[in-house]
């Protein structure tokens, strides 16, 4: 089957999760970082369930499902055990319009959730249009190593270059050339190393005098990853 990709801006928004368990859980998780808003439903929720279910951007429904908890809701996912929730909760999500994931059962989803590696702002989405999620997660893996926890502070510093390059430089075609040498220097192994040095070398080599680190408000410690970091 041939899926439409695409990434959702789901900030504020209102998705239906039925089922309390682990992968109830990580779906949870996912849209909480995405900053939705979260209706959970389910008569028991295992531990992790229940602790993001005291967050003020979780609504816990302590029942079974019911057809009104898609009143209001962008989309919905079912991850339960329970196949005649998982279709009850997919048949009135269609007849409603909602988008409907229900975990490891494509037939019944009108979407589908990729494997993603995220370095920061960089998303890496990998999809084998339901066929194989296995093959899906190795590939997720391969990208994990190729794309390292390097990209995101890389990333952070491009935005921040780009958005002075957009006050401080006039010329869109100047520009536009500064933003392209950039993203062909060296600047990333430079960031990947840790080294300040080498990155205010490429810095002043491929925009001029007077860009730096320290200019930009930054120092050697802003080039470590944050993730995982408190």
């Amino acid at each position: 089957m041939a899926y439409y990709p695409a990434f959702l801006d789901l900030r504020g928004r209102l998705v239906l999760v039925v089922g309390g368990g682990q992968v109830a859980a990580r779906k949870v998780n996912s849209l909480l970082a995405a900053g939705a808003r979260v209706r959970l439903v389910a008569p028991r929720l295992g531990d992790e369930c229940a602790a993001l279910a005291r967050r003020p951007e979780v609504e816990h429904l302590p029942r079974g499902f019911q057809p009104q908890d898609l009143e209001g809701v962008w989309l919905a996912i079912s991850a339960t055990d329970q196949p005649e929730v998982n279709r009850a909760v997919a048949q009135e999500a269609e007849a409603r319009g909602v988008f409907v994931n229900v975990v490891d059962v494509p037939e019944l989803c009108s979407f589908i959730v990729p494997a993603v590696v995220r370095r920061g702002e960089l998303a890496l989405a990998v999809s084998t249009g339901g066929a194989s999620p296995a093959v899906a997660r190795r590939l997720r893996r391969r990208l994990e190593e190729e794309f390292g926890p390097a990209w995101e502070p890389y990333l952070r510093l491009l935005r921040e270059l780009r958005r002075r390059l957009l006050t401080e430089v006039d010329d869109p075609g100047a520009r536009r050339e500064r933003f392209h040498a950039l993203a062909d220097s060296e600047l990333l192994e430079q960031v990947a190393d840790g080294d300040a040095a080498g990155v205010d070398a490429v810095l002043a080599r491929v925009l001029g005098r007077g860009w730096s680190l320290a200019a930009l408000g930054w120092s050697a410690e802003d080039l470590a990853p944050r993730e995982g970091r408190p």
